[in-house]
């Protein structure tokens, strides 16, 4: 029968998305791993993959169309031997904009459900009904061909689908669920509630602020996903994180010595080192000599990292990413500083993907570039805490009774003060000045 092709989940909290571009018509063929269209969400645009092989029967869904929902029908798939008129007429899936009481769509009419966490249903919506047995066209052919019964197989895709991957790794007269399908149990037993989105702040509603403005001239800007991610999230943390704020300064002139050095030394390359390439790099040993700090908010526990992974925000139009330099205490200065550039360039343009800019334990908000002596950042959940960098300022210091002038940088760390205690914080951050002050022992 034809198979829907749904609109996938590209992050756990993605509910809905704009479908940018098909790569694909009616009357294709496409097999597993083919990319068939593109997808915008808040953060990205990514590349989708057909999951089973077969035709593109129908287009449902036009490219350009915003707001289409996660689990909406978007195109629809023919196996061998089926022709376009074999498809329902679709239910005005052309607007998809469903009530907010409407039930999902059940995964076993398609593909493309979340990454890495359920979709959002009741107990009986996932459960398979009765005997039957959901599986793809291909997986459905494979099984047949190797003797194999689907019933005695787990699904590894949607909602426990059986896809091609669960038959070629399966055996004929193999009850035991296929390797890929093992981990199954373990993510529907995640709580649905985990991907939904933060709530909106409440405060005044949008006629009160109308009103009060009704008789001025203004220009309405309308939010995008991005924006409205941005507010939805930083308001979350400022309301539930219990922030605390621990300020340091730091004598630049030895690292811009060095830096300058370097950059001599490096040139040839066509390598360049920021400021903020030390910033990351100290930041990653930091976490190293304090263990304890390296860590995040799980809700009900905490977890601390073995690696330094290293979050750093990049300001685009329209709001900012967090790319992740992972393992960054364990890169070199110039290879930190080629990865973050790269990083910074995709972002600017939204080609990142989740895994890119999710995840790490720790974040830097560098506006010093900006001439901002210094500010206070917001901790972006999970994290434990984020350095705010302000600008390096000629400062009179005095050193040895004497007073000199010496470029001083201004830093402030927030901390989660359920991840981090004070004493603890100050540990980092006083190991972070020390490695910035002492430029040198970073190459070690």
């Amino acid at each position: 029968m034809p198979t829907e092709i749904l609109m996938p989940a590209l992050s756990p909290t993605m509910e809905e998305g704009t479908l940018a571009k098909w790569l694909v018509k009616e009357g294709d063929e496409v097999k597993s791993g083919d990319v068939i269209a593109e997808i915008e969400t808040d953060k990205a645009t990514m590349e989708f993959e057909a999951v089973d092989e077969g035709r593109i029967g129908k287009i449902l869904i036009a490219e350009g169309t915003s707001a289409v929902k996660v689990n909406t029908a978007i195109a629809v798939l023919l196996e061998d031997g089926e022709e376009a008129g074999d498809i329902s007429a679709p239910k005005a899936k052309e607007e998809p904009k469903p009530k907010a009481d409407a039930e999902p769509e059940p995964a076993e009419k398609g593909y493309g459900g979340p990454i890495g966490a359920p979709v959002a249903g009741d107990a009986k919506a996932d459960a398979p009904k009765g005997n039957r047995v959901f599986a793809s066209p291909l997986a459905r052919r494979i099984a047949k061909d190797k003797g194999l019964d689907l019933s005695q197989i787990q699904g590894s895709g949607p909602r426990g689908r059986i896809v091609k991957a669960d038959v070629e790794n399966a055996k004929a007269g193999d009850a035991k669920p296929s390797a890929s399908a093992a981990a199954q149990p373990e993510a529907k037993a995640a709580p649905a509630a985990a991907a939904a989105p933060a709530q909106a702040p409440k405060g005044l509603s949008t006629d009160a602020v109308l009103k009060m403005y009704a008789d001025r001239e203004t220009e309405e800007v309308a939010l995008d996903g991005m924006r409205r991610t941005i507010a939805a999230r930083l308001s979350e943390a400022k309301q539930t994180i219990p922030h605390f704020y621990l300020r340091r300064s730091a004598k630049l002139d030895a690292l811009m010595e060095f830096r300058a050095t370097l950059n001599k030394q490096l040139e040839s390359r066509g390598v360049k080192l920021s400021v903020n390439d030390f910033i990351i790099k100290a930041s990653a040993l930091a976490l190293q000599q304090v263990p304890d700090a390296n860590a995040v908010w799980a809700g009900d526990r905490i977890l601390k990292l073995k690696p330094s992974d290293v979050a750093v925000a990049v300001a685009i139009e329209g709001g900012l990413f967090t790319p992740v330099l992972k393992d960054a205490h364990q890169k070199t200065l110039s290879a930190l500083s080629a990865q973050m550039k790269d990083l910074a360039a995709r972002a600017k343009s939204k080609k990142l993907a989740p895994h890119e800019y999710q995840g790490g334990s720790f974040a830097i908000s560098n506006l010093g570039m900006f001439g901002i002596e210094n500010f206070d950042a917001v901790i972006n959940p999970p994290h434990g805490a984020i350095l705010a960098v302000g600008a390096g300022i000629p400062t009179p210091v005095v050193e040895k009774g004497e007073v000199v002038v010496r470029n001083v940088m201004s830093m402030t760390l927030s901390v989660d003060h359920r991840v981090i205690d004070g004493a603890m914080g100050a540990q980092l951050l006083e190991a972070i000045v020390a490695h910035l002050e002492n430029p040198m022992g970073m190459l070690a």
